[in-house]
């Protein structure tokens, strides 16, 4: 790791967007890694991406583009579960 974060764009591809199932789930996978994760929805303010109530004021929905930043020493294995979680489609 060179001290730089990573960054990755993502779209949320769940119909009913990002709710409380997916939230729930991407905050225990951020709780996880010690790298600290922040959520971008396009032209907002950095969101704590351990945060579920910050997540939810995002109110993405499907299609949202949202960027995911972590920084740290286990980053790359953080973003890789992360992106899993989002990748996920989750039935309601």
């Amino acid at each position: 790791m060179n001290g730089e974060p990573l960054r990755h764009i993502v779209t949320v591809n769940n119909p009913q967007g990002l709710h409380m199932r997916p939230i729930t789930s991407f905050v225990e996978a951020a709780n996880r890694f010690k790298s600290s994760v922040q959520v971008t929805k396009e032209g907002g303010s950095p969101i704590n991406g351990k945060s579920p109530l910050g997540l939810l004021g995002l109110a993405a929905e499907q299609g949202t583009r949202l960027t995911l930043e972590v920084d740290g020493a286990d980053a790359q294995e953080a973003m890789t579960a992360l992106i899993e979680v989002l990748d996920r489609q989750f039935d309601d």
